[in-house]
């Protein structure tokens, strides 16, 4: 039986201990800062669940069940583009604005898993508790969330040299039950609306720093795990008419704090062992498949971005300007870039364990080029815009009084629509690009898969530079000095 909407919202009614604004949230579904973010969630599983829809977006596991796509682990390319094409459909609900939704953190813990080989070299009972818990999470369906960098405190020090050395969560204990966690991690964002969290860290740790080097999954419920949640731009939406993005996507970020937790062995992969922390991302294909979601993701977001950018320009009347049509083709050309790219990695992939994964060195330089081109591309849309971002109703609670209503009417022209059409798509093209909520976007954006340094090295070390290298030795073999010289001599003879 496939999840619902509903069934989602009934799972997240579990007593998770979530603070915001200095109070206990209660029950999430209904708290006025996240209850309109679940129902987004949950209109994702009530469109996988429609009958219409389970072909596209759920495969068969070969036990005669079907679960989601997110956990698919393809054979061949045939089967990571059907699974492409459910990750798509499932992002135009949002328009790539929960960047954290199922489909990422699935992504990462199936790329583990087709590198399981991996973790069976390191330790057969953690490879064979990550198995099992891959194979409870597909077909319980559920959303993972996870945390996988330190606090940033004093960026100077290692984790283990901070004034407190369990400001980052570590192993404090183990016994033959399991692992007890103690300390912060970051950055649970869906966390709040998610059902589990995976637990890892993905910076590199150092000689002294084991009781960081540990993988784990729980359920955002369990004893001890408190959820900080940052400001919810969902709260502070006064209406879905004036903020429709931040009052219905706010995916929220968090903190996470674990107060001496308790983790049974079954959901431990990996315990204190730094290699085998790093290993696995990079010796498995987590990393590449998470992120090649990631940017599925933004190819949808851009996709929508260009959108705005195009009906700016018609509302505006101005689509026939010679400078207007530039920008929209340098918009174009962006969005289309991500898109050639997310192409790419796939026509580029190859098989590693008997599973088709996407080409490395295409992700990593998507990556580096949409980090820096992202906020040109917002501003390509802000210039268009100029003022109509700015000039706008205060509220819908203004279309209520007629003489201001009267008065929108005849200040908010268009040549495209009416001025009620013109607030709407203006309120929308905002909270896409102007508001609180859209610079946490950006921000997001920039910085989701890294510091630009960090995404930089991986296309360093991806890429084919021997092929490169081979091109100009080529061309060098193809004269010599000794040569030129009696060429010369003979010339001068």
């Amino acid at each position: 039986m496939l999840k619902t909407g509903k069934d989602h919202v009934a799972s997240l009614q579990d007593g998770r201990q979530v603070t915001i604004d200095g109070t206990p949230a209660g029950d999430v579904t209904t708290h006025p800062a996240f209850r309109q973010t679940v129902q987004s969630v949950a209109k994702l599983y009530d469109f996988q669940s429609a009958p219409e829809n389970v072909e596209l977006m759920t495969f068969d596991t070969g036990d005669g069940a079907r679960a989601n796509r997110i956990w698919q682990l393809p054979r061949s390319f045939d089967e990571l583009v059907e699974r492409r094409k459910a990750l798509v459909a499932w992002t135009e609900l949002h328009g790539g604005f929960l960047g954290r939704a199922p489909d990422h953190v699935a992504s990462c813990i199936s790329g583990m898993v087709m590198g399981l080989p991996a973790f069976e070299a390191y330790d057969k009972e953690r490879a064979g508790a990550l198995e099992s818990y891959y194979r409870y999470a597909r077909d319980n369906e559920l959303y993972l969330t996870y945390v996988i960098i330190n606090p940033q405190a004093d960026r100077s020090k290692a984790a283990h040299e901070q004034a407190d050395p369990f400001l980052s969560a570590g192993v404090v204990d183990q016994d033959a039950e399991g692992l007890t966690i103690r300390g912060a991690k970051m950055l649970a964002t869906g966390g709040i609306v998610a059902n589990e969290v995976f637990v890892t860290c993905i910076q590199p740790l150092r000689e002294g720093e084991e009781r960081y080097a540990v993988s784990f999954a729980i359920p955002m419920n369990t004893k001890g795990l408190k959820v900080l949640s940052r400001k919810s731009y969902e709260a502070a939406a006064s209406s879905v008419f004036d903020y429709p993005l931040a009052s219905r996507f706010d995916e929220n970020d968090a903190v996470l704090y674990f107060d001496d937790v308790k983790v049974p062995w079954d959901r431990v992969f990996i315990n204190q062992d730094i290699k085998m922390t790093a290993a696995q991302f990079h010796a498995t294909p987590a990393h590449v498949y998470q992120n090649y979601q990631a940017q599925i993701r933004l190819m949808v977001k851009m996709r929508f971005l260009a959108g705005i950018a195009r009906k700016i320009a018609e509302t505006n009347g101005i689509i026939a300007f010679p400078a207007v049509r530039e920008a929209l083709g340098q918009v174009s050309a962006q969005c289309t870039l991500v898109d050639a790219l997310v192409h790419s990695m796939e026509v580029k992939g190859t098989h590693r364990n008997g599973y088709f994964v996407p080409d490395a060195a295409t992700l990593y330089a998507a990556q580096v080029l949409t980090q820096q081109s992202y906020n040109a591309f917002i501003g390509s849309l802000r210039e268009l815009a100029g003022g109509g971002l700015i000039m706008l109703p205060s509220s819908l609670a203004d279309f209520a009084d007629p003489e201001t209503r009267a008065l929108i009417g005849k200040t908010q022209q268009s040549p495209t629509t009416d001025s009620e059409g013109r607030v709407k798509f203006f309120k929308l093209a905002w909270d896409a690009i102007g508001s609180e909520f859209a610079s946490r976007h950006t921000q997001y954006e920039m910085f989701y898969a890294g510091a630009t340094f960090v995404t930089k090295n991986h296309a360093f070390r991806t890429f084919d530079w021997d092929s490169s290298t081979g091109l100009v030795n080529r061309m060098l073999d193809t004269y010599a000095l000794d040569d030129e010289l009696a060429h010369v001599k003979t010339a001068a003879e």
